[in-house]
């Protein structure tokens, strides 16, 4: 067998070998006739026009090939191979010039939304026409806000409680008609706020003491507030030592300038005014709301205003009033008012309260403090006898951008009857441990996504983001170099959180294209903020803030509005030689750098904190020290 197998394998060998070799001569034929018919198409002379009728009609189309007269094939020829067939250049497009230049030094103390000018075309009716109204994208400047001539770098806190620079803010009117009253006093090249108002005479602290001796403003329970009609924000300027964060809010020009007083200090402030739309906050937002003779009818409008004070105030929270018309009988004659007068006026707020199912705790001097209920048990029981204002139909209490107020109460969330003392929405931990707890709108499930672990796991993450920033930004790693601080996209308020052993405050802002509403969650941590569409401007004056951070604006805002104004806005409101930290996709980067690096911003882009494979990069930015010319120039 193996004699046999050996014979059969050498056959099929010798097969193969003929098989291989007929391949070879037949490829060798075939190359040689192909070599030689390309040679016959391509030679010149007169074997090159006895084509077929289709090789002529194709040649008639063609681009002629032709060569040197004097030269036949040799190495030397320089044979064409480009096309020649491509269509025209299209004619060169050129990159649009980026030019802000700075606006007149008349605009220095712009706010777009709350023109003086624009808003005399509105209603005043219910002072309509005080509310914001900005202007359309046509009418939107393309400038940059000057700094009035003269602008100093305000003084760091807490000194900047007390002085100002008069330059920044060079307005007398508050120092002649307040003079007896202790607002704010001009002495050489400074403001003086020597933390009077009208019905504290002995000063914001004293009077903060006397709030203290009826409710309990130490032991943790009341950490947010909200000022209306603040003035120059002396209340809310005395209440951050005691680590009580307020929101201050008077309307332009009231009296001139004291908002933008109540900025310069240091003070959280907005500009705003209780008129026919929802203040800005969410609902449940505020341990505490103050009036001192904030000449708000808070009985008019079938009480409209102390609903709205209702709903933003949480369960629990405490509502106070001094002025006009509390301790009427003791102050009458100096508010030039009638004893009938004043008293109808107290009884109507009486009233009102009364409605909203509010208990009055104290009335003492010129203080008068009512608190509101911690849930609806009792209220709906009460409501059937007093019928007005009857509960809210299912709605959206947190919706507040352009909202009209209504004259019905807010609901709270339910609790059962066996709660009977159980606080509406669940109950906030005292500051500061309030800080970090799992705020009770995510521990309910009632913000979509956002779970308890989601929450720890986002504080924690920016821990370790904000360690990052300050070994990159050196100046937001020194403490005391930078007190007004402002957040353009919050969310969890994990930013501001991060920050809180710093003698800083921070204004959390959720856009209201954000996907969930997060605000109310931020206020549950004890923090405070607003709302905003970043496609206006904000209601603040220019020069605010000595600092913003923003993470990913630019992205939530892409074909929703302009890039350049989003940054014309930010310029506005940063102060000189005030910093910006911006979060977004690298190529997002790239395009705010081309814009800020013509408005006098020294900026740079960083690698991400987990390293440089990172899509998302961060810029860094200084707002350059500039100011309009002196007048004479």
């Amino acid at each position: 067998m193996a004699i046999g197998g050996g014979f059969l394998q050498s056959k099929f060998a010798v097969k193969a070998r003929k098989a291989n070799i007929c391949y070879i001569a037949l490829v060798t034929v075939l190359c040689t006739t192909f070599y030689l018919l390309g040679i016959w198409q391509n030679s010149p002379g007169p074997l090159a026009a006895s084509t077929s009728s289709s090789a002529a009609i194709l040649s008639r189309n063609a681009v002629p090939c032709t060569f040197p007269k004097s030269t036949t094939y040799s190495t030397n020829i320089q044979l064409d191979f480009s096309a020649h067939h491509l269509p025209e250049d299209p004619p060169p497009v050129a990159a649009r010039e980026i030019h802000l230049p700075p606006c007149n030094a008349s605009f220095s103390e712009y706010t777009p939304c709350e023109d003086a000018q624009r808003s005399l075309k509105f209603s005043r009716d219910m002072l309509v026409y005080r509310e914001r109204h900005c202007p359309e994208p046509k009418e939107k400047l393309k400038c940059r806000i000057p700094a009035p001539h003269g602008y100093k770098i305000p003084f760091r806190w807490p000194k900047s409680r007390v002085f100002a620079w008069f330059a920044n803010v060079p307005h007398k009117h508050l120092t002649v008609e307040k003079k007896n009253q202790n607002w704010v006093k001009v002495v050489g090249n400074q403001l003086q706020f020597p933390g009077g108002g009208t019905m504290f005479p002995r000063g914001a602290d004293a009077y903060i003491d006397d709030i203290g001796k009826l409710i309990n403003l130490k032991d943790g329970s009341i950490r947010t507030a909200i000022d209306t009609g603040c003035g120059v924000a002396s209340w809310g300027a005395y209440l951050l030592s005691r680590n009580i964060l307020a929101v201050s809010f008077a309307p332009r020009d009231t009296h001139e300038a004291q908002v933008q007083f109540a900025l310069e200090r240091g003070v959280p402030a907005l500009i705003g005014i209780l008129a026919s739309i929802r203040l800005p906050y969410p609902s449940r937002a505020f341990d505490m709301a103050h009036c001192s003779r904030c000449l708000i009818p808070w009985g008019q409008f079938d009480g409209l205003y102390l609903i709205e004070i209702d709903r933003i105030l949480r369960p629990g929270g405490y509502w106070i009033l001094s002025g006009p018309p509390i301790n009427w009988e003791k102050h009458w004659k100096g508010w030039e008012r009638t004893r009938e007068d004043l008293k109808a006026e107290q009884n109507k707020i009486e009233e009102v309260a009364r409605s909203l199912c509010w208990k009055k705790i104290k009335e003492k001097d010129d203080l008068a403090i009512w608190r509101k209920p911690t849930n609806h048990i009792h209220c709906k029981q009460a409501k059937k006898l007093l019928k007005k204002p009857s509960f809210c139909p299912m709605q959206d209490p947190d919706m507040a951008w352009y909202t009209k107020m209504e004259t019905c109460l807010t609901r709270l969330p339910e609790v059962s009857d066996a709660e009977i003392k159980g606080v509406a929405g669940g109950e906030l931990a005292r500051w500061p441990e309030r800080l970090n707890a799992i705020p009770p709108r995510i521990r309910s499930g009632s913000l979509a996504g956002i779970t308890a672990e989601k929450f720890t796991e986002n504080t924690e993450l920016w821990r370790k983001r904000v360690a990052y920033y300050k070994t990159m930004d050196h100046a937001l790693a020194e403490r005391g170099r930078y007190r007004n601080l402002l957040d353009m996209n919050s969310y969890l308020g994990g930013f501001a959180a991060a920050l809180i052993d710093d003698p800083l405050w921070v204004m959390n802002v959720v856009p209201v294209e954000a996907e969930v509403n997060t605000l109310g969650a931020i206020y549950e941590r004890g923090l405070i903020g607003t709302y905003q569409n970043w496609c206006e401007a904000m209601s603040t004056y220019p020069r605010t803030y000595d600092f913003i951070h923003t993470d990913s604006i630019f992205s939530l805002y892409n074909d929703r509005c302009e890039m350049e104004d989003i940054l014309l806005e930010m310029d506005r409101i940063l102060r000189p030689e005030g910093s910006v930290i911006i979060r977004d996709d690298v190529d997002v980067l790239v395009k705010i750098k081309s814009i800020v690096d013509v408005m006098q911003w020294d900026a740079r882009i960083a690698d991400h904190e987990n390293g440089p494979l990172e899509r998302e990069k961060i810029l860094f930015a200084v707002k350059l020290y500039w100011t309009a010319p002196a007048s004479n120039q």
